[in-house]
């Protein structure tokens, strides 16, 4: 089990594993205030900000190299029994209309969170899943075409993530569980939790891609980033419109149709006006009777 944590994702991080494609490998990780936020009277306004969402590795990935993609299975999410929701410093779009910064204690009993005198299914996920950039270091905090700090709801148990890879090893890591998150995360915080992380790491050679693609049960997404919203979703959808011109054999346009047909955009990070830039997927369903979108066993 990897216990070692980092709050950037830079190629000069020392990976802390070296593993093989195929591999398992298991992550330990913090909550994304790196466990400082101790009780409900302690405000997010107290602990040391260089030290938030910290993701656990790197591991390098033998016979990796730029241009490949890392294959992420996530095959278990195990969270704690006590997560942490705050309200942020002029997060969201009601940060002037609450009392002030709140923090609350959240308990998960019996597989149900207990959230004042309701209950509420945990969806276990993780926030911050991503490889090293090619040159510019980006602190964990952050989204951007390496993955990061994604936030999307769906990158949970079962699912599968492709990276682009940057660097030779790809330097994978991890972090920032929430035991259950909203789309857009509104206050700037889901049920922040730490746990463990199961996954699988394999490799597919010689594949373009642009921006990480999550595979789920029943859809494929894009997820792609920007500090404009527009520029996000129009990332995320040329990801999804070039993967299906490539595998039905379609062009553009016949693609772009078809995704306002049958695809859809959702939010996963949104908790404007923060600096916090915007996070968007573009999805569209799996179909049986057509080839993957891409090619993987």
């Amino acid at each position: 089990m990897i216990k070692e944590y980092v709050y950037h994702f830079s190629s000069e991080n020392k990976p802390v594993k070296r593993v093989k494609k195929g591999d398992v490998v298991i992550f330990k990780t913090l909550d994304c205030f790196s466990n400082q936020v101790r009780s409900e009277e302690q405000l997010v306004t107290s602990i040391d900000f260089n030290k938030v969402n910290p993701a656990t590795g790197p591991v390098f990935i033998e016979d990796s190299e730029e241009g490949d993609v890392l294959v992420v299975d996530i095959l278990e999410i195990k969270v704690e029994d006590v997560g942490t929701i705050s309200t942020l410093p002029e997060t969201g779009p009601l940060f002037d209309e609450v009392d002030g910064l709140r923090t609350k204690k959240i308990s998960i009993q019996d597989n149900k969170i207990i959230f004042n005198d309701i209950e509420i299914t945990p969806n276990p996920m993780i926030g911050v899943i991503g490889v090293a950039p090619k040159e510019e270091s980006i602190p964990c905090g952050l989204p951007g075409a390496h993955g990061g700090n994604m936030d999307c709801n769906k990158v949970i148990e079962k699912s599968r993530l492709y990276l682009p890879v940057n660097v030779k090893g790809a330097l994978f890591q991890l972090g920032d569980l929430h035991a259950s998150m909203g789309d857009g995360e509104i206050c700037g915080s889901g049920i922040e939790i730490g746990g463990e992380v199961t996954v699988k790491l394999d490799l597919i050679k010689d594949l373009d891609l642009k921006w990480p693609v999550l595979e789920t049960e029943d859809t494929w997404y894009a997820i792609a980033s920007d500090e404009e919203f527009e520029k996000a979703l129009k990332y995320s959808s040329q990801q999804i419109q070039t993967l299906i011109s490539q595998a039905y054999g379609w062009d553009k346009t016949d693609s772009y149709l078809y995704m306002s047909a049958a695809g859809s955009f959702e939010i996963c990070q949104g908790c404007k006006p923060s600096s916090f830039p915007a996070v968007v997927r573009f999805g569209v369903p799996k179909i049986s009777e057509k080839p993957r979108l891409i090619s993987y066993k």
